[in-house]
């Protein structure tokens, strides 16, 4: 598998993008969690890496999205983003992802990583956007990994996403591939899907179109269409991660989870504080999911550190999960993350009622489950768990 994953490496992606990944994405990402640690030694909190969702605008009206594209746009200015970049560069975090709603409709999109060469880009797009020039853009920084939102072969992609989706967006990957760009897949697992996504079949057919990752999410029945019948059961939980220990000795891409550590503990990365959420409006938010906030980027002059630092309620968030679960309390705890959300009189940024429909949600089992652990078996894999993975060394 690592011969053949190393020659797709090769032949499949222009070796300077490949070069521009490994010390922008993997080296200087080492370097983000080194001074991460430090800074959890001196009990400061910031994370080593950013989530900058650019607008709320979407061109798609997928089942079980949290966004609300539908009332008023919201969008990060560039004068905000290039402000919240130069402030984690002083905490040497170097690596942003890029999201929404449909990131490409931001008008200022691939001007970002133009504008910050000595940072890495992931932008997460539903792939209807890659026509040429913004390709050859792509390519031309080198800075960019696109990680396109694709949730099953044509029929499931689109029942969640809508009709003539799936096609749209193999065109996008077409383009990719065909500019040698190092691109992902990102796949959302649910309840239906399970069994084609985490399938030999449907990680050879990204293979053979391009993508050198593939990073499953889990489904959370959030926001307006919350579908829970797209919830992931306890069972179906233990068989993905029997699956994923399968594949990944099998294919020669990145496997990608957030979900566990190399022991097979579950892990929430907004309980560890390896990354926080930046919403349309400049608010601080735990995780894209949860779109609640006390503070804004704008808040103590702008001093970024300093509101992320001093912030009640991300550390009284990091202490309400800890005490709970490993996992996720959107799924696990939502009535008592619906009153935590209350008592701190945090504003709900949603665009909708999201604490109603927080409290009014059902209870149930996540990737915590305690004592059904499965630790990685193969010494790849758990050395990329403890050293590059998600949080470049935050899960070891």
């Amino acid at each position: 598998m690592l011969a053949k994953l190393a020659y797709r490496l090769a032949t499949e992606v222009s070796p300077r993008l490949a070069m521009k990944a490994g010390y922008l994405w993997a080296y200087k990402g080492m370097g983000a969690i080194r001074a991460y640690r430090r800074r959890v030694r001196r009990g400061e909190l910031f994370p080593p890496f950013l989530f900058f969702a650019l607008t709320n605008a979407c061109n798609l009206q997928c089942h079980g999205c949290w966004i609300d594209s539908r009332g008023e746009t919201h969008r990060l200015s560039d004068a905000d983003v290039d402000a919240m970049i130069a402030q984690g560069k002083r905490q040497r975090a170097h690596f942003y992802t890029l999201l929404g709603g449909e990131p490409m409709l931001h008008p200022s999109v691939l001007d970002i990583p133009e504008r910050h060469p000595d940072c890495y880009f992931q932008i997460i797009t539903n792939g209807m956007f890659f026509d040429k020039e913004n390709v050859d853009r792509i390519r031309a920084a080198g800075n960019v990994t696109p990680l396109v939102s694709i949730d099953g072969l044509e029929r499931a992609n689109d029942d969640r996403r809508g009709r003539g989706v799936f096609q749209s967006a193999m065109r996008g990957l077409t383009r990719l591939r065909e500019r040698k760009i190092l691109f992902g897949v990102a796949t959302t697992v649910t309840g239906e899907n399970l069994d084609e996504v985490v399938s030999d079949a449907y990680v050879r057919e990204f293979i053979a179109r391009g993508a050198m990752y593939l990073w499953y999410y889990v489904f959370r029945p959030v926001g307006a269409d919350p579908s829970p019948r797209l919830c992931v059961s306890p069972q179906q939980m233990l068989e993905f991660r029997r699956r994923l220990l399968w594949l990944r000795r099998r294919h020669p891409i990145i496997l990608i989870d957030t979900y566990w550590n190399a022991a097979g503990e579950a892990v929430c990365p907004a309980a560890r504080g390896l990354g926080f959420h930046i919403g349309p409006q400049g608010s601080i938010e735990p995780c894209p999911p949860l779109s609640f906030a006390r503070e804004t980027i704008r808040d103590h002059g702008g001093d970024l550190f300093r509101t992320i630092n001093e912030s009640e309620f991300l550390r009284g968030f990091q202490e309400f999960v800890n005490q709970r679960t490993r996992g996720c309390v959107i799924l696990e705890h939502p009535e008592e993350l619906a009153e935590y959300l209350r008592r701190m009189s945090a504003t709900d940024y949603s665009g909708r009622d999201a604490l109603s429909e927080i409290a009014a949600s059902t209870a149930r089992s996540s990737h915590h489950l305690p004592g059904e652990e499965m630790p990685e078996d193969y010494w790849f894999y758990r050395l990329l768990k403890r050293q590059l993975f998600f949080g470049m060394g935050g899960y070891g």
